[in-house]
């Protein structure tokens, strides 16, 4: 072994013996980027809602945004959940819980589809004007980011029924559902800026 890789070694040791984990920063930092990426592109819907005015939010449909909102942060809970009984060894609750996720992610992104469909309906696309264009690229990219969600806890859940997490070993599920919460948090800001504050 190279000198250097002996000092990688050694760091990575003395990191996990400070209680930090090279993996769960990494997602820290993965997620501070992310807060950086949407904020411009709220700052840019904000923007352009108080100096050209948007007559179109008057077509959204807070009440079943309201009702899918509620289905994303029900989701945190499960995912919370879900963490808890895989420390606790407690397998078959973790597989619950995880698949009650993946159920609830797969409906938030069916009743955004739905909301899209009536927009464009009603003639808000993407190129129908600023509106729709700042719109559907904010949703849409938070959608795509539960969209990746839903899939890795797919993958996770998988992981679960093959036994390779378990009591001991689930810092993946940890780093997910840091990465969930943030999803969730997320869409908290955009529901307010964009459906509730006129």
């Amino acid at each position: 072994m190279s000198q250097q890789a002996m000092q990688h070694a050694e760091d990575f040791r003395a990191g996990h013996a400070l209680g930090l984990d090279h993996r769960k920063l990494g997602m820290w930092f993965f997620i501070a980027s992310e807060v950086m990426f949407f904020g411009g592109l709220l700052a840019a819907f904000l923007h352009y809602k108080y100096t050209l005015g948007f007559p179109e939010t008057a077509e959204l449909n807070v009440v079943l945004v309201g009702i899918n909102t509620m289905v994303l942060l029900t989701s945190s809970y499960t995912v919370v959940s879900a963490l808890t009984a895989i420390r606790q060894g407690r397998q078959g609750r973790f597989i619950a819980f995880l698949l009650v996720t993946i159920l609830l992610g797969v409906a938030f992104l069916s009743g955004q589809i739905y909301e899209f469909a009536d927009l464009y309906r009603q003639g808000v696309t993407l190129t129908s004007g600023v509106f729709g264009s700042s719109f559907f690229t904010l949703t849409g990219f938070h959608g795509l980011h539960v969209a990746a969600g839903v899939l890795w806890a797919i993958v996770t859940l998988f992981r679960g029924l093959r036994g390779t997490l378990n009591a001991e070993h689930n810092m993946a599920v940890e780093i997910f559902g840091l990465y969930w919460h943030f999803v969730d948090i997320v869409w908290i800001v955009l529901f307010t800026q964009i459906y509730l504050i006129v």
